[in-house]
C-alpha cells in the first residue's frame, strides 16, 4: 500500500489540531475548576493569573468551558466520523461490488436522504428529543454516512472492472484478498478527505444547532450555546464572545486544511 504524505498544508493542519486537542485534554487535568461553577461576583472577571482567560455572565471560568466544550466538539465528531465511515464504506462496498437489488435499494434510500438538506434532517431529529446528544449523534451520522457511501460505491465499481482485480479472480483469490490488494488502497485517501471534512461539519452542525438554542441544553458548555449566551454582552466582554468564536473557526480551520492534500 502506497504510503500517505501530507503536504505541508496538511501539516499546518495536523498541527494545529493536536494543539486544541492538547488544550482541551490539559485543561482537565491540570486547572481543575468545574466549567458549571458559578460566581456572580467575579462576572466579567478580567483575564488573570488564576483565570488566563477570564469570566462569563455567571462568574463560570472561561479556560474551563472552553476546555469542556472542545472536548465535547472533539470527542462527538470523532464519534460521528467513525460511525459514518463505518457505514459508509461497508454499504458503498456492497452495492458497488453485487450491484442488483442490494445497489437500487440503498440507492434509493440515498435519494430519500437527499431530498432534504442536511442540516434541515438535523434539525428535525433534534427538535424528536431536544438537548439529547444521543440523537444529535444519530442525526449527524445519518447525514454524514452518504458522502463516503457514494464515494465507495463508485471507487469499488471502477476497481472490480480493472484488469488487476480481474486477474486475481483467475488466480483463484477470494473477495477478502481482492478488497485488501485491490479496493481498499483506493479507498485510503478519499476516505481519509472525506473524515476530515466530516469531522468539520459535525463541529459546525453542533455549533450551529447550539446557536439556534436545539442542540445541547444548559449549562452544558458548547461552543454554539456559548455564543447565544454570551451574544447579548459582546460590548461589555468581547474578548469572551470571541473565545468560542475563534474555536469554531480553528476546529474548522484545522481540519479543513487537514483534508486538503492528496496522497502520492
Amino acid at each position: 500500500m502506497r504510503q500517505l504524505k501530507l503536504k505541508t498544508s496538511q501539516k499546518i493542519g495536523a498541527g494545529l489540531l493536536l494543539l486544541l486537542l492538547a488544550f482541551a485534554l490539559l485543561e482537565a487535568l491540570l486547572h481543575g475548576t468545574a466549567p458549571y461553577l458559578q460566581r456572580l461576583d467575579q462576572a466579567f472577571a478580567l483575564p488573570s493569573l488564576q483565570e488566563p482567560l477570564g469570566t462569563d455572565q455567571f462568574g463560570r471560568s472561561m479556560l474551563a468551558r472552553m476546555g469542556a466544550a472542545l472536548r465535547l466538539s472533539l470527542i462527538l465528531s470523532l464519534i460521528c466520523v467513525l460511525t459514518s465511515a463505518t457505514l459508509g464504506i461497508l454499504l458503498g462496498v456492497v452495492a458497488g461490488w453485487w450491484q442488483g437489488w442490494a445497489d437500487r435499494l440503498l440507492s434509493f434510500i440515498l435519494n430519500m436522504l437527499l431530498a432534504l438538506p442536511g442540516l434541515v434532517l438535523i434539525l428535525l431529529f433534534a427538535g424528536l428529543a431536544p438537548g439529547s446528544l444521543l440523537m444529535l449523534y444519530l442525526a449527524i451520522s445519518l447525514v454524514l454516512w452518504v458522502e463516503y457511501f457514494r464515494v465507495v460505491r463508485a471507487i469499488t465499481r471502477t476497481q472490480i472492472q480493472s484488469s488487476a482485480m480481474q486477474a486475481s479472480h483467475m488466480l483463484g483469490f477470494g473477495r477478502w484478498y481482492c478488497f485488501r490488494r485491490h479496493i481498499w488502497p483506493a479507498l485510503v485517501s478519499p476516505v481519509f478527505t472525506l473524515a476530515a471534512f466530516g469531522a468539520a461539519n459535525a463541529i459546525l452542525a453542533l455549533a450551529a444547532l447550539g446557536f439556534v438554542s436545539v442542540g445541547v441544553r444548559p449549562p452544558t458548555a458548547e461552543l454554539g450555546l456559548m455564543m447565544v449566551e454570551l451574544f447579548p454582552y459582546y460590548s461589555d466582554a468581547p474578548w469572551v464572545l470571541a473565545q468560542p468564536v475563534l474555536a469554531v473557526f480553528l476546529l474548522v480551520l484545522s481540519l479543513n486544511l487537514l483534508a486538503g492534500g492528496k496522497r502520492s
